[in-house]
């Protein structure tokens, strides 16, 4: 008897994929859903979702001159639509800040406060066992070469 592929056997199915490129998209898709749950559960704690904490992450990143409001969406994992009442959100909850520079009412920058520095502090550590616990059966090497092929891919997209 041929034993069924891993992803076969989670999904419960008898047939096997038509095509290598499909079974790879599902496998794909099925890891990042895991990750994601896995993240959204640890930011729950903290009173945040996944996008919450995507975005505070994103700001840390920016540095002390954050960024503005209509950067933010190309910087984060998933695209969604309503930054705004995600940043209002945010600013209710004291994890960022919101300023018009001035000489353009137009443009809003976005920054991280130290509430919120402090936020993804106690996140990065509650994490640290979800990323380790994700990745902790490759390599070193297979990760880096995971990273460049996963690149790859997004780039053909």
């Amino acid at each position: 008897m041929v034993s069924m592929p891993k992803l076969e056997q989670e999904l419960k199915q008898n047939r096997p994929f038509p095509a290598i490129e499909q079974e790879v998209t599902v496998a794909l898709l099925r890891t990042a859903d895991a990750l994601y749950r896995a993240v959204n559960a640890v930011a729950k704690v903290e009173g945040l979702n996944m996008e919450q904490y995507n975005v505070l992450r994103i700001l840390r990143g920016a540095g002390e001159h954050g960024l503005p409001t209509l950067e933010i969406p190309k910087r984060t994992i998933r695209r969604e639509p309503g930054i705004t009442r995600l940043l209002d959100k945010l600013e209710k909850k004291g994890l960022v800040m919101r300023k018009r520079p001035d000489g353009d009412r137009r443009k809003v920058i976005c920054l991280i406060t130290k509430a919120g520095l402090q936020c993804l502090a106690r996140l990065d550590k509650s994490l640290a066992p979800v990323w380790k616990r994700g990745i902790s059966r490759l390599s070193a090497r297979s990760a880096r070469e995971l990273l460049s092929h996963l690149a790859s891919v997004r780039e053909a997209l």
